[in-house]
């Protein structure tokens, strides 16, 4: 409750104000102030809800019929209101708000609840034929009513999937420049080097619980695209909300600019980002430190760091520098490699056996190939009780050198010589998977067509159900479609991607091709970090993760009920 004088006192100045002709009306409700709660202040951290995040706005309030301003300071006008996106409802807001938050006159007579909005906006989606122009409507929604562009995303969540997150959000940030509208996370370049922490504090919300970063270096497959890499961080927060059931405002996105080395942007004159090539070396690592250090210092040691799409030689670094000082995870490492060995625990229900009898052939040695191949020699060696060594040959890698062998690991990047076997050099694909015979095939390369015919037809011929999973985003950079991997293998071959296809009917049967994104993956994971209060990321995480997918996935049609149940489990 609030204290009787503070309250008296709140009163007393609001009446002075509205007596001097003031149009401002102050939030004084209980439960949507940052003052006394239960004889309280909420700024204790044993009085936030939510894992620590207090609902200083009134957000779970927003909603409620109220004749008081849902805000912590004031309003000059509904006009204001009606550009929060936040608390903007558009012509949802009833009589009695319209009259009480100044309203009148700024919105058109009609009174349309958020069903009926949601409706109509899924109707002017759908008249679109261009997925970009589909992203287009949905970041201008949640420019101007959060609440409403949530709901349609929860409620619609298979058909707008592939619209805010990948394939679309790939040529989104090819064309962030030309369709940048307002900032939508913090952007900090290297002219901000020395002074982070203020940029951090010029964000204007403080209980920020997950930040997903990126230097736009690697983004999906499409490679260096700099400062407009900003939309990766704005679409995975998206679903944290969405899919996590996160607050908006407890999600940080954050670009870091330290320039490009795409020719074309550089000479785009719409380019938002520094016009300069990449800084490298200590210079870089200087500026990542100083940001590292400022996220804690500002936000605290249980803010969970999420990095994405950092190119292969600063990701491993930054993972493993960070890890044992920062709640810190790299969902290109750790968050494919979840999703897709629950993809392939779930694919040894079809084709039978124990994942020690199968044997894995990555094309890609890259994050996401050597990531996904760690966490299954992990498991693999959890399962037999073997060393993790013994587990880990009978997972094989391709790079753009051919298959990795002990003959060249003296050349081999750290990250590829654990899977450098005995073996005579091979060059090809098709010829590394004529000679190692593999029982599951897995795309991570980031090229396209890849996964050729005679590749496909191999892996049928000697397996009875072939697994082939092309994993490299967005759906031009796949490996191979689904229609030609079901065709080329005659309907034999268990089928997932990374992006989304569409249903083949190949002689009378219906596939349904699985799609293995870690969409799945990490909005569980972070709500159980978050929730939980995990201070650390561990392999044992990753597993539980991947064995809650993997249960739960086929048993339940609402991807936010495996969350729960992970949360749970880390909780335990």
């Amino acid at each position: 409750m609030l204290s009787v004088k503070r309250h008296t006192f709140l009163l007393s100045l609001q009446k002075l104000l509205l007596g001097r002709g003031e149009r401002r009306v102050f939030a004084l409700m209980e439960s949507t102030t940052n003052t006394m709660v239960n004889g309280s202040d909420l700024d204790n951290n044993n009085a936030a809800g939510g894992g620590g995040v207090v609902d200083v706005y009134g957000e779970d309030f927003a909603t409620e019929d109220q004749l008081i301003t849902p805000w912590t300071v004031s309003v000059a006008s509904g006009y204001t209101l009606l550009r929060d996106p936040r608390h903007n409802k558009g012509l949802a807001f009833t009589e009695n708000e319209r009259d009480a938050h100044y309203l009148r006159g700024l919105l058109p007579p009609a009174l349309m609840n958020q069903e009926l909005q949601e409706k109509r906006l899924m109707h002017n989606l759908r008249q679109y034929k261009v997925p970009l122009q589909r992203y287009v409507a949905m970041m201008d929604l949640q420019e101007r009513n959060e609440r409403l562009f949530y709901k349609l995303l929860i409620d619609n969540v298979e058909e707008l999937l592939p619209v805010v997150y990948t394939p679309t959000v790939g040529e989104a940030c090819q064309k962030y420049g030309s369709i940048f509208r307002r900032p939508q996370g913090l952007y900090i370049s290297l002219k901000e080097k020395g002074k982070i922490l203020e940029v951090l504090k010029n964000w204007p919300e403080r209980n920020i619980q997950v930040i997903v970063v990126t230097d736009g270096e690697r983004i999906l497959g499409l490679g260096d695209l700099g400062c407009q890499g900003m939309g990766i961080p704005v679409g995975k927060l998206s679903l944290y909300t969405a899919l996590g059931g996160l607050r908006p405002s407890a999600c940080l996105p954050i670009t870091i600019d330290v320039g490009t080395n795409n020719e074309q942007l550089l000479n785009d004159e719409f380019y938002i980002g520094l016009r300069q090539k990449r800084a490298t070396g200590q210079e870089y690592a200087e500026l990542l430190q100083e940001f590292m250090t400022a996220v804690k210092q500002n936000y605290g040691e249980k803010v969970l760091i999420q990095f994405e799409d950092f190119a292969n030689h600063n990701a491993f670094e930054l993972l493993s520098k960070y890890s044992s000082s920062h709640l810190v995870f790299n969902d290109d490492i750790q968050g494919t490699a979840s999703v897709v060995l629950a993809g392939i625990l779930s694919a040894l229900k079809l084709v039978g056996g124990t994942l020690a009898d199968q044997t894995f052939l990555f094309l890609g040695a890259g994050e996401a190939g050597t990531g996904i191949a760690e966490l299954i020699a992990l498991e693999m060696s959890k399962q037999t009780k073997a060393p993790i060594e013994e587990a880990r040959k009978k997972i094989w890698l391709v790079d753009s050198k051919g298959l990795i062998v002990s003959s060249r690991k003296e050349s081999l990047q750290h990250f590829k010589k654990p899977w450098a076997h005995e073996h005579a050099p091979i060059k090809s694909l098709l010829d590394a998977v004529k000679a190692i015979k593999p029982t599951m095939l897995m795309g991570t390369s980031g090229v396209g067509k890849t996964f050729t015919k005679e590749v496909v037809e191999a892996m049928a011929s000697f397996n009875e159900k072939p697994v082939i999973f092309a994993l490299s985003n967005p759906t031009s950079q796949s490996e191979c479609t689904a229609e030609e991997a079901y065709t080329w293998s005659k309907g034999q071959a268990i089928f997932a991607s990374g992006s989304p296809f569409d249903p083949v009917e190949y002689n009378g049967k219906v596939f349904v091709p699985g799609q293995g994104n870690n969409a799945y993956i990490f909005p569980g994971l972070g709500l159980g970090l978050i929730i939980s209060g995990a201070i650390r990321v561990r392999d044992e995480m990753l597993l539980a993760a991947c064995k809650y997918l993997d249960d739960y996935m086929l048993d339940s049609k609402c991807v936010r009920d495996i969350y729960v149940l992970f949360y749970l489990h880390m909780c335990q």
